[in-house]
């Protein structure tokens, strides 16, 4: 099962991508749903599930999040096809909205197995990334001294745009005097 996983396609995808892609794909299987099967709510619902995993496998470290939002919204445009529906754009409306709400099980489900799919990537490259070492910073020769002020917790000294300014003691309010 594990070499089976390995050998699928490991695109990833932008948020606006995925979203396109689980719209799309979920678009396919409402109406091959509805030609094959005459729109069977079980298999579209069993084939949104997978259409949901992929989607956040698939997508870009830095857009995880959008997958369990992208998903959803994929269903809801699956569903158009085999929600029936008659009498114009009205009917057709009820229809959908009727759809999704005899089929929030699976609706659910799906935004489920996006969030934990993501979650758990979220988890692991936040584990990765503790896990690597920190960039090495200028190396010091052996036997070479550090300028000073080089080191932690050094006092301000000249930086690139010269010596630090001159403190002058407590700033004073302009127009009165310092207490005595």
């Amino acid at each position: 099962m594990v070499q089976a996983l390995r050998r699928l396609p490991s695109p990833r995808l932008t948020g606006l991508g995925a979203g396109l892609f689980a719209s799309a794909s979920m678009l396919l299987v409402g109406f091959l749903d509805w030609l094959l099967l005459d729109g069977s709510p079980l298999a579209f619902g069993l084939l949104f599930l997978p259409v949901s995993a992929l989607t956040a496998l698939w997508v870009r470290t830095a857009d995880l999040v959008t997958a369990p939002i992208a998903v959803p919204i994929a269903f809801a445009v699956g569903v158009v096809p085999i929600a029936g529906g008659s009498g114009g754009f009205g009917g057709q409306a009820m229809a959908v909205v009727t759809a999704l709400a005899v089929h929030a099980g699976w609706l659910y489900g799906g935004t489920l197995v996006a969030g934990v799919v993501a979650s758990v990537r979220k988890v692991r490259d936040v584990g990765r990334r503790r896990r690597r070492p920190a960039p090495a910073g200028p190396a010091v020769p052996a036997g070479a001294r550090r300028p000073a002020g080089a080191g932690p917790g050094a006092a301000p000294g000249p930086g690139p745009t010269g010596p630090a300014p001159a403190r002058r003691g407590p700033n004073p309010v302009r127009g009165r005097r310092p207490a005595p």
